[in-house]
């Protein structure tokens, strides 16, 4: 049992415990190429939320990791099969239920691990802040750490590593393996970034992805993952200590 997990622990261990900060992974079930899972965005979070939240626990933060939304907006990813869709509208009255609890309860903060590239929480923190002014909410995502060769969104190098590292019974084997080609916008201020669309996923890739995995390797996983949870683990504990009236240099 992990007493920071709250899927493992019990009412016997948590009656009497005090936690200064909630962890609420969010990802995604949506194809990853052909050779990653579907829940591969879950399964990264699960493990990355855990190692940071034991790295923070063995520090004295007080902090609790809720179990992982497994849905995210896939809106562009329609016709794409058994992708499962949740709107930003729906994100948020799910979020407006967690937050309701967790003020009622005396746990003022709140941290979103965001492990899927379309969920966008920015707009839904700003609303949940206006109507729950004592809840200090705030979301994250993997660290920009640079250990990877290829360039991608979905499915690449990075995200191929990662399972390597952490599920590879759950990765096929190479020859498997789609290259991630992409197209990309005409128009030139999309591909710029100054502007945005969504894309239409199956018009843009064959394979699902975005980015080329071959380079991916366990060892690139083992890496990148040890790092970003130390850095993310840093991260709960200063979340955990910090003081909600003195936030400001």
């Amino acid at each position: 049992m992990r007493p920071y997990i709250l899927a493992e622990t019990n009412w016997k261990a948590l009656k009497d415990t005090k936690f200064e900060l909630a962890v609420l992974p969010w990802g995604a079930t949506e194809a990853h190429n052909y050779h990653l899972p579907y829940a591969t965005d879950n399964i990264q979070a699960d493990h990355m939320v855990a190692e940071s939240a034991r790295l923070a626990w063995e520090k004295n933060a007080k902090v609790i990791v809720l179990p992982t939304i497994p849905f995210g907006v896939n809106t562009g990813q329609s016709d794409i099969y058994l992708d499962i869709n949740l709107n930003p509208s729906t994100q948020l009255a799910i979020l407006t239920d967690i937050v309701t609890v967790l003020n009622r309860q005396g746990i003022n903060k709140l941290l979103i691990f965001n492990g899927h590239g379309g969920n966008d929480f920015k707009p839904l923190v700003r609303e949940l802040g206006l109507k729950f002014p004592k809840m200090f909410i705030s979301f994250c995502f993997f660290p920009q750490l640079s250990y990877f060769e290829e360039e991608g969104d979905h499915a690449d190098e990075m995200e191929t590593s990662l399972m390597l590292h952490l599920r590879p019974d759950l990765v096929l084997p190479k020859e498997n393996w789609g290259d991630g080609a992409s197209r990309k916008y005409k128009i030139k201020a999309f591909s710029e970034g100054w502007a945005w669309a969504e894309r239409k996923w199956s018009a843009i890739s064959e394979d699902t992805g975005v980015g080329n995995p071959h380079k991916a390797t366990k060892e690139k996983g083992e890496l990148f993952f040890k790092d970003v949870t130390e850095k993310i683990g840093s991260f709960i504990e200063e979340l955990c200590k910090a003081d909600l009236n003195d936030l400001y240099e």
